[in-house]
């Protein structure tokens, strides 16, 4: 049995490939603040700018591609039943390689009505105005806006519940729930954190911090995890 190895990974994991993120110094997005293309009351006063934005950053992550970051968790896969949990909507995890990936805030290929959060569709080009589901809904981004609710936050505080080692990859650990996901993990198993700029955590247990890039941090945890 392998030991079960769950990773909560944020932007900075995927800013690597290139895609810029809200974290970014000026705390926009491609210009946009984030009430203006990412809450619903930005969709119900202007849908169109909305899909526009997001059609942009489907076409952004079509063209990136996984890092090294994404490949070392990959590997990782040989050694432990690795699962992540992401916060990205990016599908950089998959292409990686990676077999278990959950999307907390949803993806960017797939677009759902806007009525029925169950009727979701796979996409890659882009969504238009007058695109309705088969409820006759007008379909919107699969995505989990700021100020909505996080669908899968329980599933995955399961995951960390019942993880053996518990990783946080790229994320200021600021946007909740998400961020609250570390404070399940068990208090006596160890604890890893990688990010460019390490976040204050209180008290968790075991706990080894690597203070680099995402690419850097991934490939000192593959030689931790992998040396014995």
């Amino acid at each position: 049995m392998k030991k079960k190895l769950v990773v909560l990974t944020g932007a900075g994991i995927s800013a690597e490939s290139g895609l810029k993120t809200f974290r970014d110094s000026d705390g926009l997005w491609e210009g946009y603040e984030v009430t203006e293309v990412a809450t619903p009351r930005a969709w119900k006063k202007n849908p169109q700018l909305v899909l526009d934005f997001y059609n942009l950053r489907r076409g952004n992550v079509l063209e990136a591609q996984p890092n090294a970051a994404h490949f070392g968790l990959a590997a990782l896969e040989e050694y432990y039943d690795v699962q992540i949990i992401t916060q990205n909507i990016d599908d950089l995890h998959e292409r990686g390689g990676s077999s278990n990936v959950l999307h907390l805030h949803g993806e960017i290929f797939k677009m759902r009505s806007e009525m029925d959060e169950s009727l979701v569709y796979d996409i890659r080009g882009d969504i238009k105005m007058g695109d309705t589901a088969e409820d006759g809904a007008q379909l919107r981004p699969n995505i989990v806006w700021f100020e909505e609710p996080v669908p899968l936050i329980e599933e995955a505080a399961r995951m960390v519940r019942q993880a053996d080692l518990f990783a946080v990859i790229g994320t200021s650990l600021v946007v909740y729930p998400a961020a609250g996901l570390l404070n399940y993990a068990p208090w006596n198993i160890p604890k890893y954190i990688i990010d460019k700029k390490i976040p204050y955590t209180s008290s968790v247990g075991p706990l080894t911090i690597i203070e680099k890039p995402a690419t850097e941090g991934v490939q000192e945890l593959v030689t931790l995890l992998t040396k014995s």
